[in-house]
């Protein structure tokens, strides 16, 4: 039986993930919320919302406490001034995980951890960048000048019109490749 085996182990020593969970609180202390795997925002939650309860006692203890485990001073001051006080009449709970769906490149399920009573206007989520791959243009190609023919100037009586054949030909515009539309994991491309 697994009795009192309730740590999350995160594949990691128990050093990297004491520092690791600490890492996630103070980011989501700063940002009000993150996003990251399922499982470790599973392992962040039961010690952010101690953080939060060492945050509403407000003793010098219960501060020094909080600075021991998350080791950064303007975290812990900003869980006590801001966050701890949202919290007063809330007896737990105090964060929410929003499930995300897979990530694309190892399909490790993605989550958001934030606080449950944190307002709307304060959460600050920066638009994602859309980044485009910049494809070289080809060059130009330089136009070849056409040498106009001179014809030899005739009597007005005896303009002759010069027959189809020797006309000069236009040659056709060169039209540029199309890029290939490629399939990325079996996906319909967008186009259609």
């Amino acid at each position: 039986m697994r009795h009192q085996k309730k740590t999350l182990k995160l594949g990691r020593m128990a050093e990297h993930r004491k520092a690791l969970v600490a890492n996630q609180i103070c980011s989501l202390i700063e940002h009000r919320r993150i996003k990251t795997t399922l499982a470790k925002a599973k392992a962040v939650r039961p010690l952010a919302e101690r953080m939060v309860t060492l945050g509403k006692n407000g003793s010098l203890h219960a501060r020094r406490n909080a600075l021991s485990i998350l080791r950064q001073k303007n975290a812990v001051k900003k869980l006590f001034d801001e966050i701890a006080p949202a919290s007063t009449e809330r007896n737990g709970g105090y964060t929410r995980i929003v499930k995300l769906g897979q990530r694309r490149s190892d399909s490790a399920r993605m989550a958001f951890i934030e606080w449950v009573d944190a307002a709307a206007a304060a959460i600050e989520e920066k638009p994602a960048e859309e980044k485009k791959a910049r494809r070289k243009e080809p060059k130009p190609e330089p136009k070849q000048k056409e040498a106009k023919r001179e014809e030899p100037k005739l009597a007005e009586g005896k303009r002759e019109e010069a027959p189809a054949e020797e006309a000069e030909p236009t040659a056709p515009a060169p039209q540029e490749p199309k890029p290939k539309k490629r399939r990325w994991f079996g996906r319909q491309s967008e186009e259609k």
